[in-house]
């Protein structure tokens, strides 16, 4: 042996240079010349590749990933579709990312082409995962369960016996047995074959399936939704239509004709608060008692809103999301005339509803030489007053109200074509009125009470409060849908995860001496321990129906001979 390599050693070391680059470029080449011409795919090879590849699970998770990173920029970033105020500021402070986020379509994420090609191709690899597998299925449960293997002993889990009953005896009581037990089982020659735990399949179909639904109805509500918010006071009403809403937005296949047609009038208010202790001003309950009517005709019918608890009308959800106060005010002009009467609603500041906000006289008022102005009143709530304590309420309720008005006139600004916000005043046009000293006039004034403007000007009266609510009427469909393919797909997840499907054989056949040999085996098509102890259940029972008969007493090796223990069924059983 160890003159081979030497005799090749020597061989290669007398060979000329040439002789050996003729070798070397033989060796490289000769791979090249085994090579067999490989067939093209062509087109109908590789769009069979590619159908395979998009229906694989490991893409449909790959797809399913994708969407959920995706959906992050959609919620971190401003989308122009339900908020363009954000949008629009957004753009002003960040001038270098505003058009790159243009060019990624990250202001309207759920639009955009990219997040649209990830939605619909995690749809056809869904539906390409579920369609051959529900046929497969479908002829499994039409089938049944194969026959038994021709040596059962070398299943995984396996014991024998032997008994004086005869064979058919046994077949039918194991056929019976396996009924019992909710197998499928049918005779199959000299055995009984069964199988059990078909839900596997069916729950693992049904999560596929119920994630389709979800995604379906996820999508139908994003494009269909309608969300607005409107701030009533006590005895106003609101008619479901875009131009009534403070603030509306809504999905991009959203038309004004899909609003559910209904009004409602808000009739009363009620907040409490605990009164002492630790918790006290804590809300206990806050409620907005509604007359509301279906469509243009419909009768009145009376409700109750509650935090958490909706007002339902057909889609639409109306529901309680925040309350203050509103000070009726009465101003009156220099020539005693009322130019504004209203329940002004004020902004709260804290959990006592301190409140401030703004009072616009626009039209109608006169100053004592008659001269036509605008004024605007700063107003600041203190629903319970006290002493010491001039700047913050001490109590959410109105036990003791007292309103601060600060008066102001001139030019409010809002012929200038720019928007303003109605709960604050633009003071950059306007003069304060001046008190007999030529300080800022402002007065503390209780329900009831009058302030006077200097010189004639009018006078400005605190009637009383009203309490205001504001309500946020959502319209998404597909909600209902949305929460049965949730409910189904944590069902069939579960179902997939825990139920094992598994097969079970009984053989039962006459031996050499007369005596009937019995053989039962079980395979687990998932991972699952629990199939020696089922099988050893079995037959432990089938065992107690079909005694152990006496061993032969010429049985070789009787004595010496150590049983497989995988499965103990019954005392007597030999097992493999």
């Amino acid at each position: 042996m160890s003159t081979t390599p030497t005799t090749a050693s020597a061989a290669s070391s007398e060979r000329p240079d040439d002789d050996l680059g003729a070798a070397g470029s033989q060796l490289s080449t000769a791979p090249k010349e085994e090579l067999p011409n490989l067939p093209s795919l062509g087109v109908i090879g590789w769009a069979r590749w590619f159908w395979r590849q998009l229906t694989s699970m490991r893409v449909a998770l790959l797809l399913l990933l994708l969407l959920s990173l995706g959906a992050i920029p959609g919620s971190l970033i401003p989308q122009s579709g339900t908020d363009e105020t954000k949008v629009a500021d957004f753009r002003k402070a960040h001038t270098f990312l505003a058009p790159v986020y243009d060019k990624l379509g990250l202001f309207h994420v759920y639009s955009s082409v990219w997040f649209s090609a990830i939605y619909i191709l995690l749809f056809v690899s869904l539906i390409g995962c579920i369609v051959p597998r529900t046929y497969q299925f479908v002829g499994q449960l039409r089938g049944r369960p194969p026959g038994a293997p021709k040596r059962l002993n070398r299943l995984p889990a396996y014991t024998t016996w032997r008994t004086e009953a005869e064979p058919e005896q046994v077949r039918e009581a194991a056929l019976a047995l396996l009924k019992r037990r909710r197998f499928r089982a049918h005779r199959a020659g000299d055995a009984v074959a069964a199988e059990k735990g078909y839900l596997r399949e069916i729950g693992n179909l049904a999560f596929h399936i119920a994630l389709i639904v979800l995604l379906t109805a996820f999508a139908w509500g994003q494009l269909f939704k309608s969300e607005g918010n409107k701030l009533i006071v006590e005895g106003d009403g609101f008619s479901n239509t875009t131009t009534q809403y403070d603030d509306f937005k809504s999905g991009s296949l959203f038309t004004a004709d899909d609003l559910v047609p209904f009004s409602f009038t808000l009739d009363k208010f009620t907040g409490t608060y605990e009164a002492s202790g630790p918790n006290k001003g804590t809300p206990r309950t806050y409620q907005a008692a509604l007359t509301y009517s279906k469509g243009a005709y419909g009768k009145d019918h009376k409700d109750l809103v509650k935090v958490n608890e909706p007002l339902q009308i057909g889609d639409a959800n109306v529901y309680l999301t925040a309350h203050g106060y509103a000070p009726l005010i009465t101003v009156r002009d220099g020539r005693g005339k009322v130019v504004y009467r209203d329940a002004v609603p004020l902004l709260p500041l804290d959990s006592n509803v301190t409140s401030t906000g703004v009072i616009k006289v626009l039209d109608g008022y006169k100053n004592a030489k008659g001269v036509s102005q605008q004024l605007g009143i700063s107003a600041f709530l203190l629903p319970t007053y006290t002493q010491g304590s001039e700047t913050a309420s001490t109590f959410p309720a109105l036990r003791n109200p007292v309103l601060n008005l600060t008066p102001y006139y001139g030019d409010l600004g809002v012929d200038s074509g720019i928007p303003q916000s109605v709960y604050q005043l633009d003071k950059s046009h306007v003069k304060g009125f001046k008190d007999a000293k030529g300080a800022q006039l402002r007065d503390n004034l209780r329900p009831g009470q009058t302030m006077k403007l200097p010189n004639g000007a009018g006078t400005i009266t605190y009637e009383g409060t009203k309490e205001w609510a504001n309500f946020q009427i959502v319209q998404q469909p597909g909600t209902v849908w949305a929460l049965g393919g949730a409910l189904v797909a944590i069902f069939g997840l579960a179902g997939s995860l825990f139920i094992q499907r598994r097969r079970v054989w009984v053989r039962a056949v006459e031996g050499a001496d007369g005596v009937t040999v019995v053989e039962m085996a079980g395979l687990g098509r998932s991972e699952s321990a629990k199939v020696p102890e089922e099988l050893g259940d079995l037959a432990a029972i089938l065992y107690d129906q079909a005694p152990g008969a006496p061993e032969p007493d010429d049985s070789p090796d009787q004595d010496d001979t150590t049983p497989d223990s995988r499965v103990v069924p019954a005392e007597g059983a030999e097992t493999k």
